[in-house]
């Protein structure tokens, strides 16, 4: 008899403190608790030039949480459409959905970036601002549709079946039915890209979009305080997907406990 294969679970986004890995929980406190201690004690020790820093970045850290959910909402809408069509029993729908994610997925996000803001400008003159976020969501939608698809898949036949037995049509089991169920599922990946979008929003500091980074960029031109620039942009990431890949770990767990009930 064969055995089972091993199924390896490799993402591009924080290792999640799951409570049942308590090697990583424990690396997670000791990572977030020397973060905040050492974002401290560089305001404490030395406020000149950390507390003027943290002074000139909130500005950053407040477009990189927008160009982030603007990103995620728009990848959540486009992964939708897209894992419902690498499902779709329309040949020519399939095709274009499966070819969108190869695609897309091929390509660097810096190399889509720069293509959409400089080789599209050619023809379009696109905002930086907006060219940040369509990259970045027609990026992520190629994953996020990969997310979807196997979230639906892992729904039963059966319940598909009972749907259009009771009188629903397709669309309506999908919506009704399928996708309800799937989100449970579908809900901690999301999760994940949206940490790792947030990482990656860095990249767009190069279409002038004033994010956290480009804002030190900016100070430490500025100052030619190059270190102590980029070690408080460092931590400041380093506390904020700290933060976020516990509230993702959060929510897997009451998932989890809402399913054993």
């Amino acid at each position: 008899m064969a055995e089972k294969p091993v199924i390896i679970e490799v993402g591009d986004g924080a290792a999640i403190p799951r409570s049942k890995d308590r090697g990583l929980v424990s690396a997670w406190w000791i990572a977030f608790v020397g973060a905040v201690s050492a974002l401290i004690l560089l305001l404490v020790l030395k406020p000149d030039p950390y507390l003027r820093l943290i002074r000139f970045l909130p500005d950053g850290i407040i477009v990189t949480f927008q160009v982030t959910f603007a990103s995620i909402g728009l990848a959540i809408i486009i992964g939708l459409f897209t894992g419902l069509g690498r499902l779709s029993r329309n040949r020519l729908i399939n095709l274009a959905a499966s070819t969108y994610v190869e695609v897309v997925r091929g390509i660097p996000l810096l190399v889509q970036l720069f293509y959409i803001y400089y080789a599209l400008g050619r023809f379009v003159r696109v905002p930086d601002m907006a060219a940040a976020i369509i990259a970045m969501s027609v990026c992520y939608g190629a994953y996020m549709g990969e997310v979807f698809r196997a979230g639906i898949s892992s729904i039963s036949h059966g319940q598909t079946e009972a749907s259009l037995s009771l009188g629903f049509n397709r669309a309506q089991t999908m919506f009704y039915v399928i996708l309800p169920q799937a989100w449970r599922t579908i809900l901690p990946p999301v999760g994940n890209e949206f940490i790792a979008l947030l990482k990656d929003t860095s990249l767009v500091s190069i279409l002038a979009v004033s994010d956290l980074l480009r804002r030190g960029r900016e100070f430490a031109s500025e100052s030619f305080l190059y270190f102590e620039t980029y070690t408080m942009v460092a931590i400041i990431y380093l506390i904020i997907t700290l933060i976020l890949s516990k509230l993702v770990s959060i929510m897997e767990e009451r998932l989890s406990r809402h399913e054993r009930r």
